[in-house]
C-alpha cells in the first residue's frame, strides 16, 4: 500500500511553536511511513525542556481513511518499563524496599528467589525466561491470564544464567517487579502509577490497555505480511502486558514524563541516577542498560532510550538530558522499525538547527562532492593538511569512483559535534544507484581539514 499522498494530504500539524524549523521532521517522517509502510506516526519534541511540537501524520484507521491527530492515544509497549522502574524506585524512597532486596521477600517460590534482586529485575539480569520474545502474537496470548499464571510458567523454570553474570531481555522481569508493586504499596498496579505518577505528571491520557483495546477514537492496530497491506492485527489477552507493556497515551503526555526526567522531578535526584546508571555485570563489563531504559552516548550526547512494541504498535522514547530535549515517535504497525528511524532523523535536526553556520556548510560540502564528481577541487576551500590529503592521484580516485552514481538526490547533514577545536559534521548523501558517507572537520576560519567519503 502507498499511502505518500494521503499522508501529505492529512498531514495534521499542532505545532506549539512556528512550523518552520520542523520542516525537516516533517519530511523526515512522512519520508519514513511511505517507505515502511506505516500508516500513521504521531510525534512530540522537547526542546529546552519545554515541549516544543506536537505533530501527527497518516491514517489512524486505513479503511475508514480517519487522520490521525496528535490527541490520540497509541500503545507505548515496553517504554511502559521505565514506569514500573519509578513506581519501585518511589518505594525505595520512602523505604519500603529496596533494590538490593530479594525477590524471595515477597515470592518466595520463585526460581532461586533468594539470589534475584530487584536490581537484577529491572535490569534484565536475573536469569528469567522472557515469556514473550516473539515480535507476533501466538495463539495462546489471545486468552486472558493471571500473573500468578505467568510466573508458574516461566519464572519457576532453572533460570537462563547466573544472576547477574548476562543481560538478557526478558518482559518476565518486570512481570514480577509489577507484582512487587502491588504488594509492598497495597493497591492495584496500575493505580499506583495513576496516584503516584500520571497525575502529579499532569498525564490525563494514559490508558490501561492491559483490561480493554483501545477505543474508536483511537488508531487502528495493524501488522503486515512481508509487502502486503497492513492488516488489523489481533489484540492480546488482558493480563499478558500488565508491568511490561500495558501502558497507551499521548505522545504529548509522553513528553511530559521525560521533562520531568530532565527536570529531575517526581524521583529524587539521586533515584533518577540510579534509574539511569548503567548496570554493569558481575564480570565487569557493560549492558547498555540501567533501570527500564538503554543507557548509550550517541554523537557525544547522553540519551536515556526505550524502545516499544506490542500487537499491532510500535514506539521510540529517547531523552537527551544534557540537552534538555527528547523525541517521543508512535507508530500504530508492529514488527518495524519505523519509529525508530524516525527518531534517529529527527535527532540531527533538532541538533543541528541552532547552528548559524550549518547551511553555508552544507552548501559547500554539496559544491565539493560535485566537484570531485568532476576531478576538480578548490584548493582555497582547504587546510594545507587537506590539500595533502586530496592529491592528485586521489582526485582522479574520487572522480572516476564518484561519477559514475550521478547526481545526489539527498544530501543532509546527519550529525554535529566538536573534534579538536574543531565543529565535525557528518552527511549522508543518496544517488541514484549509491549512499555514501562523508566526514569533515571545519576550522573556526571555515576551512576544511577533513572531507571524508565513504559508501555506506
Amino acid at each position: 500500500m502507498r499511502i505518500g499522498s494521503l499522508l501529505l494530504a492529512s498531514l495534521l500539524a499542532f505545532p506549539l511553536t512556528a512550523a518552520e524549523p520542523f520542516a525537516e521532521v516533517d519530511k523526515a517522517v512522512v519520508d519514513v511511513l511511505e517507505k515502511s509502510g506505516a500508516p500513521s506516526a504521531s510525534v512530540a519534541i522537547v526542546q529546552d525542556g519545554k515541549l516544543a511540537y506536537a505533530h501527527a501524520y497518516g491514517l489512524a484507521d486505513v479503511a475508514s481513511k480517519t487522520a490521525a491527530t496528535p490527541q490520540m492515544r497509541y500503545s507505548i509497549g515496553s517504554i511502559s518499563k521505565q514506569f514500573t522502574a519509578a513506581a519501585l524506585l518511589l518505594l525505595a524512597e520512602e523505604g519500603r524496599l529496596s533494590l538490593d532486596d530479594k525477590v524471595i521477600r515477597w515470592m518466595p517460590d520463585l526460581t532461586r528467589a533468594g539470589d534475584v534482586s530487584v536490581r537484577h529485575l529491572l535490569s534484565m539480569t536475573s536469569g528469567y525466561q522472557d515469556f514473550w520474545p516473539q515480535d507476533y502474537v501466538m495463539p495462546g496470548m489471545l486468552e486472558d491470564v493471571t500473573v500468578e499464571k505467568i510466573l508458574d510458567d516461566w519464572a519457576k523454570k532453572p533460570l537462563d544464567f547466573e544472576p547477574g553474570s548476562k543481560w538478557q531481555y526478558s518482559n518476565t522481569n518486570y512481570v514480577i517487579a509489577g507484582a512487587i508493586v502491588n504488594r509492598v504499596s497495597g493497591m492495584p498496579f496500575f493505580e499506583f502509577l495513576q496516584k503516584r505518577i500520571f497525575t502529579p505528571l499532569g498525564m490525563t491520557t494514559v490508558y490501561n490497555t492491559d483490561q480493554a483495546a483501545l477505543g474508536p477514537q483511537d488508531p487502528m492496530r495493524y501488522h503486515r505480511y512481508s509487502l502486503a497491506p497492513v492488516r488489523v492485527a489481533p489484540k492480546e489477552g488482558r493480563g499478558w502486558m500488565y508491568a511490561a507493556g500495558g501502558l497507551a497515551m499521548t505522545a504529548a503526555d509522553l513528553a511530559k514524563w521525560d521533562i520531568a526526567m530532565i527536570e529531575r522531578k517526581l524521583l529524587r535526584p539521586e533515584s533518577w541516577a540510579e534509574m539511569q546508571r548503567e548496570m554493569l555485570l558481575t564480570s565487569g563489563a557493560g549492558t547498555n542498560y540501567g533501570l527500564g531504559v538503554g543507557v548509550a552516548t550517541v554523537d557525544g550526547r547522553r540519551v536515556i532510550s526505550h524502545g516499544g512494541e506490542v500487537s499491532g504498535f510500535t514506539a521510540r522514547n529517547e531523552v537527551y538530558p544534557d540537552e534538555r530535549a527528547a523525541i517521543v515517535v508512535f507508530t500504530n504497525l508492529d514488527a518495524t522499525d519505523a519509529s525508530s528511524q524516525i527518531a534517529s532523523k529527527i535527532a540531527p535536526a533538532i541538533f543541528t538547527s541552532t547552528d548559524p553556520g550549518r547551511q553555508q556548510a552544507l552548501d559547500r560540502a554539496k559544491a565539493i562532492f560535485a566537484g570531485l564528481q568532476r576531478g576538480k577541487i578548490d584548493r582555497t576551500l582547504f587546510t594545507p593538511n587537506a590539500n595533502a590529503y586530496f592529491s592528485e592521484e586521489a582526485v582522479k580516485d574520487f572522480a572516476s569512483t564518484l561519477r559514475p552514481f550521478g547526481t545526489p538526490k539527498e544530501f543532509t547533514q546527519t550529525a554535529q559535534s566538536l573534534r579538536g577545536g574543531m565543529v565535525a559534521r557528518r552527511y549522508r548523501v543518496v544517488t541514484p544507484k549509491k549512499t555514501f558517507r562523508i566526514s569533515t572537520f571545519w576550522m573556526p576560519d571555515g576551512k576544511l581539514e577533513q572531507y571524508i567519503v565513504t559508501p555506506e
